[in-house]
């Protein structure tokens, strides 16, 4: 784990060195979020059970960092693993042409599994547009350096007004220790008046015989603050 710390610690060290003394004040923001399910990269976290998750961000200029964190359930007895909490920062902005870019580092910590080590890190980057007719696109890659995982995914959107948009992603995951796996989801997003956000998502995997990367719908409702 101390390894993994100091990673990720120089990576976010370096990002905020760049960012450096180039903004004098930055914005806080928070976020909470309750799910139905809590699916990640089209596999159940949660073990199909509702979620509760939530968290921080700081941003700076083209520098942010934040921290997110949820419930989870993987069903290993005896760790009985209950909780995620992520840490992250990186730098973005946009090019001249419109076309955005994203570049930084995530620490996925899970500490009160017992002896189990499930916490990496990831580095990861991403590209997208966003049309004057409203349709957007991107695409990111994640790496996890430690165990020599890749995460692939493209992404395409539509926005039909400021408060209603939807959007499908496709995404492979593949394992330095061998096989992959293919994910895609659709869903859609709704702003209400009231400032609360409803979303509803379809997710599927080519994955067999494993229930908890089967199709299913999640429902969930958030509010940024």
């Amino acid at each position: 784990m101390v390894s993994k710390l100091s990673r990720a610690g120089v990576a976010l060290a370096a990002l905020t060195t760049v960012a450096g003394a180039a903004y004098a004040e930055g914005e806080w923001s928070a976020n909470v979020a309750l799910s139905s399910d809590y699916v990640w990269r089209g596999i159940s976290q949660s073990n199909e059970d509702p979620a509760i998750s939530g968290g921080f961000d700081y941003a700076n200029g083209i520098f942010y960092a934040g921290t997110w964190a949820s419930n989870v359930d993987f069903s290993d007895e005896p760790e009985d693993t209950n909780m995620e909490v992520d840490f992250y920062g990186g730098l973005a902005s946009e090019f001249a042409n419109g076309v955005s870019w994203d570049v930084g580092v995530i620490y996925y910590a899970y500490p009160d599994a017992d002896t189990a080590d499930y916490d990496f890190v990831e580095i990861y980057g991403g590209l997208g547009y966003e049309f004057a007719t409203g349709v957007s696109v991107g695409g990111t890659v994640s790496w996890d350096p430690d165990n020599q995982n890749v995460y692939i995914e493209g992404s395409a959107g539509y926005a039909f007004t400021d408060a209603f948009s939807v959007d499908a992603t496709l995404g492979n995951y593949s394992f330095d220790a061998g096989g992959d796996y293919t994910t895609w989801s659709v869903g859609g997003t709704f702003a209400t008046s009231a400032g609360i956000d409803l979303g509803l998502r379809y997710y599927d995997t080519d994955i067999d015989a494993l229930s908890i990367a089967e199709d299913r719908v999640v429902f969930s409702i958030s509010k940024s603050m």
